[in-house]
């Protein structure tokens, strides 16, 4: 017999709901044309201000609801920083902009013929101009089979899984009787010797080194094996030859195996196979390729080996109306018609050339200019205290102190070796996104208190700014070849060793 109370006699606490007030009427929408942005990386997150500072109607879409700070993806896998320190609210974000509405979901299809993006839930959002900015993913070389055993470094499901694996090995390898198997667990094998592969090897083998060195009874964590294997001839191959050679001894200085002309045959649980021979390791770590995301397949055009969509000067499609395409997916070219490679800094000038002209076209009708490329740099950081920076003529090396700096983790500073001037020192200090410039970044002279340091500051106007990968990068002279940090929105200088 069934005693459950009848439907009927169910009652609903309304008082427990939230108030009537709680939301707001709807707010009219904006007048004109709807843009439709799919992706929320750095081109898609810069072309939305540019269409929000407009007022011109956008949606933006995607599977997170928060901007990833990729270039600081491998501190995180390497316990460096949280998640949190990479990563801010999309709302947050495009918050000033009443003209733009932010939706969670995932995009599955396109509808060109009907203009509409088709959403995995089975919605449709209709447009009137379409921007994908969707990203690429790990690429394989066609073994995806390999991705089981070494991830990527795309998200920060794919960092928190490379952190939680490097320190499961070290774990295990405290408890391991057979000292062969131990070793096998302290080796840490990086496959890719790009940017972030050394970035990562620089890390994990600092990690290793130095952060757990004290924290373990029976193993020695600073005996770690980490290799960072290239198939290339070299490391680091975009930047000049003198600058890789700098980057190589920096990782042998931290004890990292540096193995080039040597391709990855297989990736085992257990190890990997380089030139016929078996790699006993305990974590691999895939930085080898990228793909473009699938979102080329949904317009039905043609892509190269990519995935990538060839675009115009204007970043758009030609054969498709109004849809335009940023970013790693898109094959866009420079002026000597050479491929712009797939940096944070190239999306995020598409991004803001996009948002600014397609503002103009869609307010005043005005012709759309052409983008071009302005090259800022190229960096990449060697452990805590190393790096390169190319910046195309000029070419700097030498010691960089990732610490954080004014509270932000994401801010630091450094001194290189080789000083624009003989009498001084440069402080280089890395800039997320979302923080504000220096507030002296446009005067050349400043002077300041903190503490027991008071002095002058120069900022050097001839190599200001540069930017890679999301960082402004600002070259700051200090009398008596004292390096300075300077803090976001601050006004005061804090010493650095």
């Amino acid at each position: 017999m069934n005693d459950a109370p009848p439907a009927q006699r169910q009652t609903v606490d309304t008082a427990a709901m939230a108030p009537p007030d709680a939301t707001e009427p709807a707010r009219p929408a904006p007048e004109g044309p709807h843009v439709v942005i799919v992706g929320a990386g750095f081109a898609g997150l810069y072309a939305a201000k540019g269409l929000g500072r407009a007022g011109i109607a956008t949606t933006i879409i995607d599977r997170q609801n928060y901007h990833l700070f990729q270039p600081l993806l491998y501190q995180v896998a390497t316990a460096a920083l949280s998640p949190a320190d990479i990563a801010e609210p999309i709302r947050r974000v495009l918050r000033p902009y009443d003209s733009i509405d932010v939706v969670l979901g995932e995009v599955v299809d396109v509808d060109t013929a009907h203009k509409q993006v088709r959403m995995a839930d089975g919605s449709a959002i209709g447009y009137d101009r379409l921007i994908l900015a969707t990203g690429s993913t790990h690429s394989y070389f066609g073994h995806d089979e390999w991705a089981r055993y070494a991830p990527g470094l795309k998200t920060i499901d794919d960092a928190r899984l490379i952190r939680s694996r490097l320190l499961m090995a070290f774990e295990k390898a405290e408890r391991e009787q057979d000292p062969v198997e131990q070793r096998r667990l302290l080796t840490v094998a990086v496959i890719g010797g790009g940017p972030t592969g050394v970035e990562m090897a620089g890390s994990i083998a600092e990690l290793s080194h130095y952060t757990l060195a004290r924290d373990f009874r029976h193993i020695q964590p600073d005996r770690a094996q980490v290799l960072l294997i290239e198939a290339g001839p070299r490391i680091l191959a975009p930047f000049p030859e003198d600058l890789a050679d700098y980057a190589r001894r920096r990782l042998e200085k931290l004890g990292v195996s540096v193995r080039v002309s040597q391709a990855v045959e297989s990736v085992q649980e257990k190890g990997i196979v380089i030139g016929g021979t078996f790699v006993p390791v305990g974590l691999t770590v895939w930085g080898a390729g990228v793909a473009a995301s699938p979102a080329g397949r949904w317009l039905g055009v043609e892509t190269d080996r990519a995935g990538r969509v060839a675009v115009d000067e204007t970043l758009a499609i030609g054969s498709l109306d109004g849809v335009f395409v940023l970013g790693d997916l898109a094959l866009a070219k420079d002026e000597t018609d050479k491929p712009l490679p797939g940096l944070a800094q190239v999306a995020k000038q598409q991004g803001e050339h996009l948002g600014r002209e397609l503002s103009r076209n869609l307010r005043d009708g005005t012709a759309m200019a052409p983008f071009r490329f302005r090259n800022r740099g190229n960096t990449a950081i060697v452990g805590r205290h190393a790096a390169i920076f190319d910046f195309g003529r000029r070419r700097l090396k030498g010691g960089a102190g990732l610490v954080p700096v004014g509270g932000d983790s994401r801010l630091s500073a450094g001194r290189v070796s080789e000083p624009p001037h003989r009498n001084g020192a440069m402080a280089v200090a890395l800039h997320h996104l979302s923080t504000r410039r220096p507030a002296h970044h446009r005067r050349h002279r400043d002077r300041h208190r903190s503490g027991k340091f008071q002095g002058t500051i120069t900022v050097s106007r001839r190599y200001l700014p540069v930017s890679n990968a999301g960082l402004s990068i600002w070259p700051v002279m200090t009398r008596g070849g004292k390096a300075a940090e300077i803090c976001p929105g601050s006004t005061y200088l804090r010493r650095f060793k």
